[in-house]
């Protein structure tokens, strides 16, 4: 577990410096992905479904980069984008792809539904957070 968070983290980094993130918000960014990716981590080891521990892993993303964003006078985007990013079910989506030429229609099914659950899930859980740092907002 801890490996994959170092890898998160590592990868996360290089990812920013692709995006051009500012270097004083690198560490940040990539401390958000690791920690959004140790809740997916600790989720699923408590036997939470595998869609709910994504939900609650861009739920902790989502909050961790709004909250960054207001401490440290930045755009929101530029800690959620690099922060989602070990989130995103690209696996899924590649093993829908392999299912499709394999032709394994029961797979395709299967692992279709998965990727547009989590996929689903993530969006929600962004919407939510989203939504109460407005309504937040408007109140303060």
């Amino acid at each position: 577990m801890i490996f994959q968070i170092i890898g998160a983290f590592i990868a996360i980094w290089g990812f920013s410096i692709l995006l051009e993130v500012p270097k004083k918000l690198l560490i940040h960014t990539s401390v958000i992905a690791s920690v959004g990716w140790l809740v997916y981590l600790l989720a699923e080891a408590w036997g939470i479904s595998t869609v709910m521990a994504y939900f609650w892993s861009a739920m902790v993303i989502s909050l961790l980069s709004h909250l960054a964003a207001r401490i440290l006078k930045a755009p929101v985007t530029v800690f959620l984008i690099g922060g989602i990013l070990p989130v995103v079910p690209g696996a899924g989506m590649y093993r829908t792809a392999y299912s499709i030429i394999m032709q394994s229609s029961d797979m395709v099914y299967k692992n279709l539904q998965e990727t547009l659950l989590i996929a689903g899930a993530i969006a929600v859980a962004i919407f939510i957070t989203d939504s109460l740092f407005r309504l937040w907002k408007q109140k303060a």
